[in-house]
Parts: C-alpha cells; structure tokens; sequence
C-alpha cells in the first residue's frame, strides 16, 4: 500500500507531523532496483533539475535537494537496508490498522533522542525533517568517526615527481600555515609512498605528501629491483657483441654472448632503485633481451643466410 503522512516524535514529548519520503518514486525505480540503476536515475534528474539549468527556479531548487536526499539513502547499503526495514515495518503496521501516531519511531531514531543536523550542515543541508530523524544520528556518528581517523593520520596532499626524481631524490617547496617550508622526498620513493611533513597541516596536525611518478613506464618495479627490455639485431644474437641497454642512469654496455637466446634476461647488479633507508645500497636490474628481424637485406646478405641456411649444424 502507498505510504501517507505519519507521526514521527523525534523527542519523545511533542509530536509533529510530516510526509514519508518515498525515495524510490522520488528517483523513479523500482524498490528492487540496482546500484547501476539508482545511479542511472539520479544522474538524469540531477542534471534535469540542477539549479545551474534552472536560476531562480524554487521548485527545481527543492526538487533538486529532494533527488539528493533520495540518492544519499539508495546509493548507500546500510541506510537502503535500514531505510527499506522501515518501510517494511510501517506498511505491515498500517495493513494490520495502526495509526500513524501509535507506531513506535524512536525504534528508527535512535531511541527517541533529539537529532539536529544543523550545526552540522548548515540548516540541515537541504536535507528533509524526514531524514534527519530517522539518519541524523548515523550522519553525526560517521562524521565524527571522520574527524577522529583525520586527527590520527594527518592531512594528505599529492604530489607529483618524475621517475627521475624518484631515482636521485628530490625537493618540493610548499607554502602552509603563512610559511615556506622546502621538503626533502628522498631517493628510492615509489607511487604511493608517504612522505611526513611534522605539524604542517591545519591547526598544526602533520601533512602527508602522498608521491605519485609521473613517467615509470620504461621500468617495471619490484620492489628496489627494476625491470626493463632492449631490442638487439638477430645478428648481434647471433654472432654476439656489445649493446647499448638503457638504465636509470643513462646506457651502458653490455656485452652479449653469441648464440643469446630471444627474451634471455640478464642481470646487472645494483643498477636498481635505490634503497629508503640507505640510498648507497640499490636493487638489481633486469633487462630482457628482444629480436629485432631485419625488413630488407642486401643481396649479399641474403646470399650468406642461404649458404649458412643450408649448412647442417
């Protein structure tokens, strides 16, 4: 059956009346609806509705604020779960004849406990009478579960270095606080890592600098170890020679053994990344050998490949 108005005492000791907010018809899906969909939805409303698209438009402003609301509760499984258990629960009471007034809300707001959202919020951010009873108290609780996890690990800012800077170490100027603080990454880094920067932050909590590399596409890492390809003529796998193999610090030589294999990998020692905590001591690279087949050959090249072609080994 359709939900009507009800009775929701919010402190235990003054009734007021208000509308049951039915998100589901307010985004247009079916209550077995999926993420997918309820995300589909709100998004073609929001833009339909969004105050940009529609300036000094009140309906569209509350309507917009409605659809917000709506995809706040839906998008999220925990208050869907319990916003779907409420309304399970309010229609069998009214199937079974209840009255608005007798049923038992402050079984869904928290004990009948006041809940006010607008110190939080700002007069209560848009959000309905509605949703504050019966949400308010888990928005305060996840806020303040926030604030707490942001008093622990400080603030967290990225920060971006080329391959280069992580390999050789690095600095950043940074502006915080009224002052100019330079600030060592050290050498060895690697996308993800953390670099404390004490009382830094706002009101004086550290700052984080969160390294992301910007261009370690030539090397592939584990750890302080590097990873990397070079392609060689066939002849220089064949007869063997020397070869230019690119490493953090530029080429060097490498001297391949005739008769090396195609994707043989050799080792160069401590031409890795350096270490964090000692950046004397580096990783290994490897570089795994490609054939490069020639397009065209010369005559005379030709010739000799057919003449070795057909000795036997």
């Amino acid at each position: 059956m359709p939900f009507g108005r009800l009775t929701l005492n919010c402190r235990g000791d003054n009734n007021g009346i208000m509308d049951y907010k039915d998100y589901y018809k307010i985004l247009g899906v079916e209550r077995k609806a999926s993420a997918d969909d309820i995300r589909k939805a709100y998004r073609k409303l929001a833009m339909q509705h969004h105050p940009d698209k529609n300036p000094g438009d009140k309906k569209a402003e509350e309507k917009f604020k409605e659809i917000n609301e709506a995809y706040q509760v839906l998008s999220d499984e925990t208050k869907r779960a319990r916003y779907d258990q409420l309304g399970s629960a309010y229609s069998n009471f009214r199937t079974q004849g209840g009255r608005p007034g007798d049923f038992r809300w402050e079984d869904w707001t928290g004990g009948g406990s006041s809940v006010n959202m607008d110190d939080m919020f700002g007069g209560g951010g848009g959000f309905s009478d509605f949703f504050r009873a019966i949400f308010g108290e888990a928005m305060r609780s996840s806020i303040r579960n926030q604030a707490a996890q942001q008093q622990q690990q400080g603030y967290q800012q990225e920060v971006q270095i080329s391959f280069k800077e992580a390999y050789e170490g690095t600095t950043r100027q940074l502006q915080t606080n009224g002052r100019k603080l330079q600030v060592r990454i050290p050498a060895g880094v690697k996308t993800g890592s953390k670099v404390r920067v004490a009382g830094a932050g706002p009101e004086g909590l550290d700052l984080y600098l969160v390294v992301n590399i910007t261009d370690e596409d030539r090397f592939e890492r584990d750890g302080y170890d590097l990873y990397t390809t070079s392609t060689l003529s066939v002849f220089t796998l064949i007869l063997g020679g020397d070869a230019d193999v690119e490493t953090p610090t530029g080429k060097v030589k490498l001297n391949i053994p005739a008769g090396t294999q195609p994707d043989q990998v050799f080792r160069l020692a401590g031409r890795g990344m350096p270490h964090l905590k000692s950046s004397t001591t580096k990783g290994d690279l490897y570089v795994r050998l490609k054939v490069q087949i020639p397009k065209y050959l010369s005559s005379k090249q030709k010739e000799l490949l057919e003449e070795a072609a057909r000795i036997k080994f």
